[in-house]
């Protein structure tokens, strides 16, 4: 059988009960509010900075080379509208003083008759002689027309070439504007991973690293590829400018534009351009001047030196300066030999 408590047992149980818990909870309140020592984030380490400045710069240098391309793009079409508008100014003359002169002996044979010594000669001689006259004439004229009509298909072709490059150079125009409008954010994304250096190694004039660690180039050879290295190594510690290829600034690959172009050889100033030109080398076949690319979208690159180094401008904030090629983990999307 069940036993029925007295009513004041039962309250009094149930108050007991009520404070036991209303202690628990306090307790897990005063246990959640207190931080405990190892809940207290430590200051960011110089190291976890670094690690936030290279994801960041990661996903902010492939908008920086795209930057790049687009705008070589566009500078090359209007080099090219200039080339073809100098060629085209002239034959258009050509045809418009042909027109003209034509236009100028139909209107004085309607007005005044053949010219006398025109006239003279189709009615003097035989008429054998006549049909050899006429049909030299008509050759002639049709030798002028043809002339004329061979000056206004060439010009047309140009014009033609002009009309399609100015739609062209439009669209990559908007493009370039586009992306020239972004570069107040961008400048401000790279004012933040500065901030984060000052953070990570103190004032601006702090220590940065050393930039030439040895002897640059590690390995020297007297051929083109040397040659560039030796340029490479000749900008270290230029400050990095997004979009820039020197004299004074530069950044990832305008320096392996400017080393190149100290040997002769033209680069475009954009990694995916660099990357498709140069002739594919393995590690083991790495000479002085060879270009090195990181990541699989290869937006980033650096000139190599011999040693396992090379020569690269790395990113905002920083400046050219020597570095292995080994970079922590950075994959190596391959290497490239241009000439």
């Amino acid at each position: 059988m069940y036993r029925v408590e007295a009513p004041r047992a039962a309250l009094r149980r149930l108050l007991c009960a009520l404070v036991a818990v209303g202690l628990v909870l306090t307790g897990a309140s005063a246990a959640i509010a207190a931080p405990s020592p190892a809940s207290v984030l430590a200051a960011p380490s110089p190291a976890g900075i670094e690690a936030q400045i290279d994801k960041q710069w990661n996903e902010l240098e492939p908008v920086i080379e795209q930057y790049n391309h687009v705008h070589s793009q566009l500078l090359g079409n209007r080099k090219r509208l200039k080339a073809i508008s100098d060629r085209l100014a002239p034959l258009q003359l050509q045809v418009d003083l042909a027109m003209s002169e034509v236009g100028g002996m139909a209107s004085d044979a309607y007005m005044q008759g053949a010219p006398n010594a025109l006239n003279a000669m189709i009615v003097s001689g035989s008429p054998t002689g006549l049909t050899d006259k006429l049909t030299y004439i008509d050759q002639l004229a049709r030798h002028q027309r043809e002339s004329i009509a061979d000056v206004a298909v060439l010009r047309d072709r140009y014009a033609k070439d002009k009309q399609d490059l100015d739609v062209l150079t439009q669209t990559v125009a908007a493009r370039d504007a586009d992306l020239a409008g972004k570069r107040k954010a961008i400048e401000q994304k790279i004012a933040g991973l500065q901030k984060l250096r000052t953070q990570a190694y103190g004032a601006a004039g702090g220590d940065d690293g050393l930039l030439r660690t040895g002897p640059c180039p590690v390995t020297y050879t007297n051929d083109k590829g040397g040659r560039a290295a030796q340029r490479a190594c000749d900008l270290i510690g230029k400050p990095y400018v997004f979009g820039s290829e020197g004299p004074g600034t530069y950044d990832c690959s305008g320096l392996t534009k400017a080393a190149w172009a100290a040997v002769g050889v033209h680069l475009e100033h954009y990694t995916r351009d660099q990357w498709g030109s140069g002739k594919p080398v393995t590690r083991g076949e790495l000479q002085p001047g060879d270009l090195v690319f990181f990541y699989g979208d290869v937006h980033h690159v650096g000139v190599y030196i011999g040693g396992g180094k090379m020569v690269h401008a790395p990113h905002s904030g920083d400046r050219v300066r020597m570095a292995p090629i080994d970079r922590g983990g950075i994959p190596i999307a391959g290497y490239r030999r241009p000439g």
